[in-house]
């Protein structure tokens, strides 16, 4: 299967597990999984990985509709200065910048879609994860909440439990 083929399967899965409750959801970690925790408590989005050169590219350009719980997250080798566009991307998209440990360094709210207009994540980004626009808002996420997800490893300002 191709990677849009994945990339949509996965977005149609996350539609129907993609509001985990709780207790059930807490502390779990999985690479299909990103937890962002913060003062308004934890969110659980399911996610499609993009860590190569030709992931990272194409991210989420000519996807039409995305499940509310659901996103990309992009995965960086080490951390680098980080821009965006949204050059044949469909939906608008909330984009959230981490640092090595997971902690959100910038936010980007309502990216517009099919603008050419880079977005600067800053200095320092590991990991950018990509929801639909206008969710931070609407769940409370913040600068400084922290992205949880095993691609942090051991450095992680919130680990994965065993």
């Amino acid at each position: 299967m191709n990677r849009l083929g994945r990339t949509a399967r996965l977005i149609a899965l996350s539609l129907g597990i993609g509001l985990m409750g709780g207790a059930a959801a807490a502390g779990i970690c999985s690479q299909d999984r990103v937890t962002v925790v913060g003062g308004f408590g934890q969110a659980h989005f399911r996610v499609a990985i993009a860590d190569d050169p030709e992931e990272r590219a194409r991210g989420l350009m000519n996807v039409t509709q995305m499940p509310t719980m659901a996103g990309m997250l992009f995965v960086y080798d080490s951390p680098q200065h980080a821009t965006f566009w949204m050059h044949n991307t469909l939906i608008p998209l909330d984009m959230l910048f981490a640092g090595a440990d997971g902690t959100i360094l910038t936010l980007h709210e309502n990216a517009i879609p099919m603008d050419r207009t880079t977005i600067d994540g800053g200095e320092g980004i590991v990991a950018v994860l990509e929801i639909n626009g206008g969710m931070s808002s609407r769940l409370g996420i913040k600068q400084g909440d922290i992205l949880r997800h095993p691609s942090f490893g051991a450095q992680a300002a919130s680990p994965c439990d065993s």
